[in-house]
């Protein structure tokens, strides 16, 4: 069981700093984070859960555990999972190189909870840890009038797994699988690593999170292992009997020019290829929700409708089906994961083409981040423009990839993966 307790605070968003540094004691940390975006189907402006080495609950490293938890303690999970997750859901493999040794996928049921909403904040401790509730409280109070001191930031060399060239080739590989009709979408992705390095992932997060401010930001750290994400994309949610995915295919640039930016907009919402891989994927999805959907429940509520961010802009789709009573959540995630937008079509097929091509594991990336509440409902995100980050081996990475279709040109795909990857190689080499 969980004490509640709410606490009326002036400026929720001066909370979020001091939230974030008062986290850097545990041992495993998950942070939510709207940036303000509010959505049909938004639930809080921020999320926190922590919880201490010394649990007494072990972490969930399995589906079947993942269940049984439900089963026997019906509680807050958080945790992840990893793209790899495929390989226990179908009869696939991963035997590129990793360098950042994630495990299929990891929940926690956290110690201590908080919650955002508006102007209050929600506590919701365990009871043998009730009694921090006020402490905890004042302390996150001292840290948003302490200024922060920034580490100096040390540039980082970063390298890319499949250079120039070879992605030209390997784009046209997959042009040729398309043409014979194995696949007609697929989403090729490429590494950017660097070794032997040390970064803060708490300040490396905050600066990456800035940039573009994203529906679906979030910070992960299960011990040495860790997460920063500035994701644009919700992978799935359950909220009762009601099911939603929103999937993202279609990219544009910002320009400064309010004129510009507006016409790149309106040219991204007519794109016939863009519109097209949209409009693949968001099949797709529907075809996954239909598997448990009450017969005739699954709707598009949105068809590739053009998304504004800081950074680009992006279409997206947005998929909702009503499911029976009683059904698993978990029973869910298998039936859906990995989600449509980061695979590309007919999706078992597509993911053994580009697990061939590809020169390293995806590991968290194209996985999702993200909680199952005492209910069975959860939310979760998918993880792309994010950078992650072993500790021990010293060793962070940050992937981009973009969909391929029959009407791809590698030249545009490629200066697409650039796009992407600006914002997680700026934080890194330069700190900004």
């Amino acid at each position: 069981m969980r004490q509640h307790r709410t606490f009326t605070i002036s400026n929720p968003f001066q909370y979020k700093g001091a939230l974030l540094e008062w986290s850097r004691p545990f041992s495993k940390v998950v942070w939510l984070d709207s940036n303000a975006h509010v959505q049909k189907y938004s639930s809080f402006d921020f999320l926190m859960a922590v919880g201490e080495q010394t649990d007494k609950f072990s972490s969930i490293d399995s589906l079947n555990q993942l269940g049984n938890q439900f089963a026997k303690n019906q509680d807050w999970l958080f945790g992840y999972l990893s793209y790899d997750l495929k390989n226990e859901l179908e009869d696939l493999s991963s035997l590129n190189f990793d360098g950042l040794g994630f495990s299929q996928l990891q929940f926690f049921r956290p110690s201590k909870i908080i919650k955002g909403i508006g102007d209050t904040l929600h506590f919701m401790y365990l009871e043998d840890c009730a009694d921090d509730i006020e402490g905890d409280f004042v302390q996150i109070m001292a840290l948003i009038v302490l200024e922060q001191k920034q580490k100096a930031h040390h540039p980082i060399k970063i390298k890319m797994r499949i250079h120039k060239d070879a992605y030209f080739e390997k784009t046209n590989q997959l042009l040729g699988h398309i043409h014979r009709g194995d696949v007609y979408e697929a989403n090729f992705c490429q590494e950017f690593y660097a070794e032997e390095v040390s970064i803060d992932p708490w300040q490396t997060y905050q600066r990456l999170n800035a940039i573009s401010e994203p529906p679906f930001a979030s910070f992960m750290r299960l011990e040495d292992k860790y997460l920063m994400c500035a994701s644009p994309e919700r992978y799935l949610r359950k909220q009762g009997n009601t099911l939603i995915s929103q999937p993202i295919k279609g990219t544009a640039r910002r320009d400064k020019n309010e004129s510009e930016d507006e016409t790149l907009r309106h040219k991204l919402a007519l794109d016939e290829k863009e519109r097209a891989e949209n409009i693949m994927i968001t099949d797709l999805v529907r075809n996954d929700l239909s598997k448990s959907a009450l017969k005739g429940s699954v709707v598009v509520e949105e068809l590739c409708k053009a998304y504004t961010y800081k950074q680009v802009h992006q279409l997206i789709s947005t998929v909702v089906a009503q499911l029976p009573e009683g059904k698993n959540p978990v029973e869910l995630i298998e039936e859906t994961f990995p989600m449509g937008s980061m695979t590309g079509a007919p999706k078992i097929s597509a993911m053994k083409i580009i697990e061939k091509l590809e020169e390293s594991k995806r590991s968290l990336y194209s996985g999702a981040v993200g909680y199952f509440d005492p209910k069975g409902n959860f939310d979760f995100n998918v993880v792309i423009r994010s950078i992650l980050y072993n500790a021990t081996r010293k060793y962070v990475s940050f992937s981009v990839g973009s969909a391929i279709t029959a009407k791809s040109d590698p030249e545009r795909e490629y200066q697409e993966c650039l796009l992407k990857a600006k914002a997680m190689r700026s934080v890194l080499e330069t700190g900004e």
